[in-house]
């Protein structure tokens, strides 16, 4: 399936060929201008008999995309892994409403809660949804390979960072890709149960990465290296102190 994204020239049967100027692949819908038309239009890519300039039917619902990129970049980490750069990280955890997950690939110590941030290296899936790039100057739809070299020419001193070994890490992002990719991802979001405390060392959180899949069934992944230490005891609220006068505490 070809990408689809503002800017892409599409072809409807009652209106001849047009452009895309705003997509939202979570919904289906899209607007698009045609011929001189000052208003767009709005179409559903479901029922709407969209297609594409060469006649290529725009099966949306046949045929989902990523709601997220998040298996993309893991596919471009792994890939990079492989050729050297070790010292990359891919952090990915919910936004407080938990309809989409954010991203950060960052490079260099890997310490992941003060990890340094640089432009260009974060998004969300919400940002995806509508223009389903990762901002490095790559084109929808890139390949793991185009998205190497979009971001190796977007900010070379930063992937050089990247360079040098991490083993322990690269081996359980490989088993991470190998049990995941390529419909679900990753939240490092330590989850809690309704009224309760942190669960101790519970495994970690996996997401699918499009609409209709069921939800995973394969084996816990553990948590990436550089994380037991935040599992040193009970994450509990202490209890309270009993009460025997039934009088509040002042101060």
């Amino acid at each position: 399936m070809k990408a689809v994204a503002p800017g892409t020239v599409i072809f409807h049967r009652h209106r001849g060929y047009g452009v895309i100027t705003h997509v939202n692949l979570l919904t289906g819908w899209i607007s698009a201008r045609f011929n001189d038309e000052a208003r767009a239009l709005d179409l559903n890519l479901s029922s709407d008999e969209v297609q594409h300039a060469d006649g290529e039917p725009i099966l949306f619902r046949r045929a989902p995309p990523d709601r997220m990129p998040h298996a993309r970049l893991m596919a471009v980490v792994r890939a990079l892994h492989e050729a050297g750069y070790q010292k990359l990280y891919l952090y990915s955890w919910p936004k407080p409403s938990g309809l989409h997950w954010r991203w950060h690939l960052f490079t260099g110590p890997r310490n992941w809660m003060q990890r340094t941030w640089r432009e260009g290296w974060y998004g969300s899936g919400a940002d995806y949804n509508n223009n389903p790039v990762m901002g490095w100057g790559d084109v929808p739809g890139a390949t793991t390979e185009e998205l190497i070299h979009a971001l190796a020419k977007f900010d070379p001193q930063g992937l050089a960072q990247a360079l040098g070994r991490d083993e322990d890490h690269t081996a359980w992002f490989a088993q991470a890709c190998d049990l995941l990719l390529p419909g679900y991802i990753y939240s490092l979001n330590m989850e809690r149960p309704a009224g309760g405390g942190l669960v101790e060392t519970p495994a970690v959180p996996v997401v699918p990465v499009r609409a209709g899949l069921k939800g995973y069934s394969g084996p816990d992944i553990g948590w990436p290296p550089g994380w037991a230490g935040l599992w040193t005891g009970t994450h509990v609220m202490p209890a309270p102190k009993i009460k025997l006068t039934g009088e509040p505490e002042l101060g």
